[in-house]
C-alpha cells in the first residue's frame, strides 16, 4: 500500500556539503528539526557506495518514521525497500519507472516546463519537483522556472508539488500564493552549522506559506 506523504520540508541529500562527520547524522539532525520526507541523492557515489548508504540512512528515516525516496536507482530502492523513487528528465522515463516499482511506491518526477509536469502526471507520477526556482551551487546546469511557470503548472495538474533549487529561508517568502505543496532543500540543510535549529525555521516558514 502506498504511504501517506508529507511534503512540506524535503530534504535531498549531499555529502559533498555536509557539516556533520557522517550523512546519518544529518539526515537524523534534520528529522529532528522538522523534515517530512527524505531523498538520498548522491550521484558521485558507485553502486556498492549508493547502496551502503542507502541501508545507513534508512536505518535512520524507519527509526523516525520518515519515508526514503532514492535519486534514480530503481535498483537501490528496491535493494532497501524505500518508499520510492525520483527521476529527472535525463533519467529512465517515468512509465517505465512506474512499471518496474510498481503501484505501491511513491514517484516522483523533475520538471521545469508546463509540458513536462502534464506528461509526467499522465506517467504516473505521484508528485513533482519543480525548479530550480533560484539558482543554485549544487546544480549549476539546472533552469530557472520564474513563478509564472510554476503557477501554470500548478493550475494544470493535480499532483503535488515540492518547489525546489535555491531555496533557504531568505528566499521561500517569494513562493508565498503559489499553492506548492513543500519545498525541497539541500544546502540549506547539508551545510548548515546548526541542521536542527534550521530545519525548524524553514519548516515553520514552509508552513506558513501552505496556508497562503
Amino acid at each position: 500500500m502506498k504511504p501517506e506523504i508529507d511534503y512540506s520540508l524535503y530534504l535531498v541529500t549531499d555529502r559533498r556539503l555536509m557539516s556533520t562527520s557522517t550523512l546519518e547524522e544529518a539526515v537524523g539532525q534534520a528529522i529532528a528539526g522538522g523534515v517530512t520526507l527524505v531523498q538520498l541523492r548522491e550521484k558521485d557515489a558507485s553502486s556498492l557506495e549508493f547502496y551502503e548508504m542507502a541501508v545507513k540512512v534508512k536505518q535512520v528515516t524507519d527509526r523516525h518514521n520518515i519515508p526514503l525516496i532514492i535519486d534514480d536507482r530503481a535498483d537501490i530502492a528496491a535493494a532497501v525497500d524505500a518508499a520510492g523513487v525520483h527521476v529527472g528528465q535525463s533519467d529512465i522515463p517515468a512509465r517505465r519507472v512506474r512499471s518496474v516499482i510498481g503501484k505501491d511506491k511513491i514517484l516522483g518526477v523533475s520538471a521545469s516546463t508546463l509540458d513536462e509536469a502534464v506528461q509526467a502526471q499522465r506517467d504516473g507520477a505521484d508528485y513533482l519537483g519543480v525548479g530550480a526556482m533560484f539558482a543554485t551551487k549544487t546544480k549549476t546546469d539546472a533552469t530557472v522556472v520564474s513563478m509564472e511557470e510554476l503557477k501554470k503548472i500548478r493550475e494544470a495538474v493535480s499532483l503535488p508539488i515540492v518547489a525546489i533549487g535555491g531555496i533557504n529561508g531568505k528566499m521561500l517568502p517569494l513562493l508565498e500564493g503559489t499553492g506548492i505543496d513543500g519545498v525541497a532543500v539541500v544546502s540549506a540543510l547539508m551545510a548548515s552549522n546548526s541542521i536542527t535549529a534550521e530545519a525548524e525555521k524553514l519548516k515553520r516558514a514552509v508552513l506558513r506559506i501552505k496556508r497562503t
